[in-house]
């Protein structure tokens, strides 16, 4: 009975299209992510000047902090997104494939 309705769900076709959506969607968020997290790295590499420069005069914070926090609170926020997105709408998807193959 339990393979049963795990074939039926891995048959239908919503629950191919709601894979290949999440695969999209997660390799989007993950290629966004990379950008920003290897973008910090190589200025930290390659720019080293630009990134010990002064906020302001007198000033004791340089371009490298804000820039640092940036990435943290990217990753904050990216990660929000998608939990919310996963929570909502892939969520919703799966409770309508598992119903539509447990009858």
């Amino acid at each position: 009975m339990k393979d049963d309705v795990v074939e039926r769900i891995q048959k239908n076709p919503k629950f191919l299209k709601m894979v290949s959506t999440r695969n999209n969607y997660s390799i989007i968020m993950s290629i966004l992510m990379m950008i920003v997290y290897f973008g910090y790295i190589l200025l930290i590499a390659f720019n080293k000047p630009f990134l010990a420069t002064k906020i302001g005069a007198g000033s004791v914070i340089s371009v490298g902090i804000p820039l640092g926090l940036g990435v943290l609170v990217f990753t904050i926020i990216i990660t929000a997104i998608y939990v919310r997105r996963a929570n909502t709408e892939f969520d919703a998807m799966k409770d309508e494939i598992v119903k539509e193959a447990s009858k």
